[in-house]
């Protein structure tokens, strides 16, 4: 459903679009050379879905903060999407890359720390047999292939809203009840009612009539939807979808990308969660593009069932149909165990879990007071405000009641303030570096949007 329109709103949006274009020249140019050069502008087409207009182009960034070739600083609680969980150049990983690169970054070759890390993996997540790819996106397609390989079946069940990286099966989202793309997603001639089926996060009924059908080879989820926005789990549901995937015989995978920051394991350790193939990626390599994905052992004997784990009578084993010559590489696995033994540890959790704590209540203290239709979700470290009364129960509900263009004007005004958040919807994460000061910081700017959305008469 689309907001009314709302001159006031708009002219604000306008107005901090304007500042931002006065305040960033050098950014502005840089883009404008860039459109001259790469196909959407930016070295990637998403560098262009930042509410200024155009990106800031980034001088250097350390920690959770953030300086542009205008010579702005900025407070980071977007952390690349993730990508940067871990604060920007820490000193582990950027001794362990050092090290390593100087050694050799990849030679389709394991290095004995490969051998830690698989054994972390484990202790974290449980015990698991896993693969190294280069991103979440591969790790996805790799368990979604062998979910395919073990089940037989080609179908691929996802929750309305989800987002599992440049995933083909996950680009959906229920429309009038049919499948249809989600917003944005352009089509490209894939049936997608044939490789996927749709049903909204939390809907037990409707989750177990679609695998009743038998067709589903596996399940993909988040443990808590993060796509739009935060939608929080309900009570009881990752409980019946274990045991209705188990009866369907389908294939469970819960992908911890965004929920890593919920502590050293995810959610899978903190709730005692037993995915089939688990999947994580992003901060697993403190920025160095990698992801893993884990199989439980049942998973596994099956799937060496098929492909021998062993067979030294065959010279060249069978390819899989996923990997690469770069996954697990020697780079990326240094930089893992950097970020698995040095950075994203128990008591660097407890530090970023607390401020996310005190941004919540900040926040939540400020809607309180002043009356506001909204609401502030923390789940460990990681925040969401939304321009709704309550939680969401599912993307039905984010689509009925979202308003895009007032978070777009909290893009631009907290940009032009020196705040990053995700530029996607209202989510923030700090990371092992972000400070009590850091968190004030956000307070205050938070403080002075509402006084500016009230004064406009926009709420």
């Amino acid at each position: 459903m689309t907001p009314p329109a709302h001159p006031a709103l708009d002219r604000l949006i306008d107005a901090e679009q304007a500042r931002f274009l006065r305040e960033h020249p050098r950014s502005a140019a840089a883009w404008r050379e860039g459109q001259r050069h790469f196909l959407y502008g930016g070295p990637s087409h998403w560098m262009r879905r930042w509410a200024g207009g155009f990106p800031v182009y980034v001088d250097a960034a350390s920690g959770a903060h953030v300086r542009d070739i205008d010579g702005r600083d900025y407070v980071d609680f977007c952390l690349g999407d993730t990508g940067a969980m871990c604060g920007h150049a820490p000193e582990a990983v950027t001794r362990a890359v050092t090290r390593q690169i100087a050694r050799g970054a990849t030679m389709m070759l394991p290095t004995e720390d490969s051998l830690w890390v698989g054994a972390e993996l484990s202790r974290r997540f449980g015990p698991r047999y896993w693969t190294l790819t280069t991103s979440a996106t591969d790790a996805n397609r790799a368990a979604i292939r062998i979910a395919r390989m073990i089940t037989g079946r080609a179908k691929v069940l996802v929750f309305s809203g989800c987002y599992h990286g440049g995933v083909d099966e996950a680009h959906v989202e229920l429309r009038d009840g049919r499948v249809g793309l989600r917003n944005m997603i352009h089509p490209n001639a894939v049936a997608y009612d044939a490789v996927a089926k749709v049903v909204e996060f939390n809907d037990v009924a409707a989750m177990e009539m679609a695998l009743a059908e038998g067709d589903v080879a596996c399940v993909l989820t988040e443990p808590v939807m993060t796509n739009f926005g935060m939608i929080p789990v309900a009570d009881g549901f990752h409980r019946a979808l274990r045991e209705a995937t188990r009866r369907a015989g389908t294939v469970l995978i819960i992908d911890e990308t965004h929920t890593l920051s919920c502590g050293p394991g995810g959610c899978t350790a903190l709730h005692g969660l037993a995915p089939d193939i688990l999947v994580a990626g992003k901060a697993i390599a403190g920025g160095i593009p990698a992801g893993v994905l884990g199989l439980d052992e049942a998973v596994a004997e099956q799937l060496w069932h098929i492909v021998p784990q062993v067979n030294p009578r065959q010279r060249q084993s069978a390819h899989l149909g996923f990997g690469g010559t770069l996954a697990g590489g020697a780079l990326a696995v240094a930089a893992m165990r950097a970020v698995l033994e040095d950075v994203l540890t128990a008591p660097a959790y407890a530090r970023m879990i607390g401020h996310a704590e005190c941004l919540a209540a900040r926040v939540g203290d400020l809607i309180s007071r002043n009356a506001l239709p909204w609401h502030v979700t923390q789940i460990g470290a990681r925040i969401e405000i939304m321009f709704m009364p309550d939680a969401p129960r599912n993307g039905a509900d984010v689509i009925a009641a979202r308003q895009p263009d007032l978070e777009t004007l909290m893009h631009a005004y907290y940009m032009n303030e020196g705040i990053l958040i995700t530029p996607f919807h209202g989510m923030l994460l700090t990371c092992p570096a972000t400070s009590s000061a850091d968190v004030d910081t956000h307070g205050e700017i938070f403080e002075r949007f509402v006084g500016l959305v009230r004064d406009a008469g926009v709420i």
